[in-house]
């Protein structure tokens, strides 16, 4: 832990960076994108979540694969630009700011995404070698389950086991918060997933149920 005077001269650049990356997470991608596409409110289709996989049930694919991309690019440009001019230990606040604002968008009074997208951006930015690690875990499980959620949450889960084993561990330790909070997100995924209940991917649209989405 820093001391006192180093602390007092360095917590305004870490505020910095966490605002800087809560700013860039809260973009909304999924909600403008359908608007800009006239598809009205992604709010009132499927399960109302904002990410990918709610806008996959529009049955627009290139707008869920724009959205899956801007909500990782957050992350990822949250981090890289941050971690150019300030080392990795600000770009991990800045990181960490980039996936509160995309689960706590202030623009959305603090309703947002459920962060698999943007995790998997901050990731490939601070651990490319682990960031595709995920994307080969999501792709493998999604294969065999056919549960976006299912594989969110393993390749999330092997995440911080991954940067252990590289001896990345404050990696590990900030991946270990956002994996937690990313199972948060989904209490609702999981207890389907228990009961059966799950939603695959490739469903149909329907009006809002108010919490549906495997994830996002």
């Amino acid at each position: 832990m820093p001391d006192p005077i180093s602390w007092a001269f360095s917590w305004p650049y870490y505020a910095a960076a966490l605002a800087f990356g809560y700013l860039l997470g809260s973009i909304p991608f999924g909600l403008i994108l359908t608007r800009m596409a006239g598809l009205g409110d992604i709010r009132k289709i499927g399960s109302g979540n904002i990410g990918t996989t709610n806008v996959l049930r529009t049955g627009n694919k290139g707008l869920a694969a724009a959205t899956l991309l801007g909500d990782a690019l957050k992350g990822t440009v949250a981090v890289l630009l941050v971690s150019q001019f300030y080392g990795q230990d600000m770009a991990m606040v800045a990181g960490f700011g980039a996936f509160l604002g995309h689960l706590f968008p202030v623009w959305l009074t603090f309703k947002g995404g459920k962060g698999v997208a943007t995790y998997l951006g901050i990731l490939l930015g601070l651990s490319w070698q682990v960031g595709v690690a995920f994307a080969l875990i999501w792709i493998a499980v999604a294969y065999l389950s056919r549960y976006s959620s299912l594989s969110a949450l393993t390749a999330s889960l092997a995440s911080p086991v991954l940067l252990v084993l590289l001896d990345q561990w404050q990696l590990a330790e900030l991946f270990g918060v956002l994996t937690l909070m990313l199972w948060a997100k989904h209490h609702e995924n999981i207890g389907r997933l228990l009961k059966g209940q799950e939603s695959k991917i490739g469903s149909k649209s329907k009006p809002a149920t108010g919490g549906a989405d495997p994830a996002s």
